[in-house]
Formats: structure tokens, C-alpha cells, sequence
């Protein structure tokens, strides 16, 4: 029996693997507003509970930004270990860990209500820009994290009380061997949180520089395997 060829189409759309779905979003939040994408599993459920991770690329934070981020670092691994994924670009306010960071803590509390996520708690990551956002908003809220990443970044202003609300977090902090000056900083500061007793994992990545292609594509595995690790209290 011949086949029509939109029924051929849709047996062949059929047998190709189910692909995480992007979903672009607008919110305001304390008058802000921000411009944001979500990345949900695939063959995601709405009744089933998802571990998730909110995450910030780097330089001016724009939506380009975003994508490229989402591209290289993140969809093939969400995908791989189904992960729910928010992606912020930011807003008219500035970076997140200057006038942006005004969406918070009302952004976690949206996508709480939203999303059945496990553990009602997130892992917060980001690049170069975002990596400081991470780390500010980390240690701003951290009733909501798991674990704090930066690769690289670090926590700006480490005042006692800033550095203690880290405490219980996983602290993951990635820079390239050729990064003089960021290798430097994180380095000292990861040294700082040891001797607090806080549980950090410091890695250079060798003959990288600012930016890391080791923690692109199947590289980028390492930060979800962390993310999983955090969740039962950190790997060694």
C-alpha cells in the first residue's frame, strides 16, 4: 500500500529521538523587564519533578549571548541528563551582579511555581560576567542553591557574611591556565573558602585562556555531572 507523503513525513518525524524544547520567555519583575529562555528536557512531563540549573553568559549578557551559550554549553548536556535550564539575558537595569540582580529572588519563586523542580532549589552557573552574577545572586539568596559555578568567575565584595552564605553550597570554580589575571584571583579565593572548611573544586584547564572550549559540547558534561554530584552533597 503506498503511503501519502504527509503520513510518510510524520512515520519518519515519529521515529527521530525527542529534543530538549527551548521556550523563549518575558517577565517583570520589581519593574524590571527581563528577557529570558528555558530549556526543558526532553519528552519533559509537567507532573514529573526535574532538577534544574539558572544560568548566565558572559560579557554584556545579551540575548546573543544567550543562544551562543545555549549552543555550546548547555542544550547537548540539559539534554543528555534532564535538566530544566533558564538562560538570562540582562536587563535595561544592568549586569546581574549590578542593577539586573532586582529580578531576584521574584525570577526563583516564578519558576518554582511553574516547574515541579527537585528539591525546590537550583544550581546557579555562568561565564566570565556571569560567573560574578552566579556568585553574587548565589550568595545573595542561597536558601535557593545547591551549587554555585563559575567558569570562570568568582564572588565579588567576599565579606565574611557573603563568603558564610556559600557554606553550604558546592563551590565549583573553573579558569584557563592561560588567564593571568582571573587564575590569580579565583585561586586566593578558592583558597579562602578551604580553610573556611567550605567544599570547593578549583580547576585549571590547561592551555585555555578566558574563554574555555574544554567546558564546550561533550565537555560541558563535567559541569552537569557536578550539578548531580552537588545534589548529594558534592563530589571529591
Amino acid at each position: 500500500m503506498k503511503l501519502s507523503a504527509a503520513v510518510a513525513l510524520g512515520l519518519v518525524f515519529a521515529t527521530l529521538p525527542a529534543r530538549a524544547e527551548i521556550l523563549v520567555k518575558k517577565d517583570d519583575f520589581a519593574g524590571v523587564t527581563l528577557y529570558y529562555k528555558v530549556i526543558l528536557p526532553k519528552e519533559y512531563d509537567p507532573a514529573k519533578e526535574y532538577p534544574a540549573v539558572i544560568a548566565f553568559p558572559g560579557g554584556a549578557q545579551t540575548m546573543p549571548m544567550v543562544d551562543g551559550m545555549i549552543a555550546r554549553n548547555l542544550k547537548l548536556q540539559a539534554d543528555k541528563h534532564g535538566y530544566i535550564v533558564a538562560v538570562l539575558s540582562a536587563p535595561a537595569a544592568g549586569r546581574f551582579y549590578e542593577g539586573g540582580a532586582a529580578v531576584f529572588p521574584d525570577l526563583l519563586e516564578k519558576l518554582l511555581a511553574d516547574y515541579k523542580i527537585r528539591g525546590r532549589k537550583f544550581h546557579i552557573a555562568g561565564i566570565s560576567n556571569g560567573g560574578l552574577s552566579s556568585f553574587h545572586i548565589a550568595a545573595s539568596y542561597p536558601q535557593y542553591f545547591w551549587s554555585v559555578t563559575g567558569f570562570p568567575g568568582y564572588l565579588l565584595n567576599p565579606t565574611e557574611d557573603r563568603v558564610s552564605a556559600l557554606r553550604d553550597m558546592c563551590v565549583n570554580m573553573h579558569v584557563g591556565e592561560m588567564d593571568r589575571d582571573w587564575l590569580a584571583t579565583m585561586q586566593a579565593q578558592a583558597a579562602t573558602f578551604r580553610a573556611k572548611g567550605m567544599k570547593v573544586r578549583f580547576t585549571v584547564e590547561k592551555g585555555q585562556g578566558h574563554v574555555m572550549t574544554t567546558l564546550e559540547g561533550a565537555g560541558a558534561a563535567r559541569l552537569f555531572d557536578q550539578f548531580d554530584e552537588a545534589a548529594k552533597g558534592c563530589g571529591k
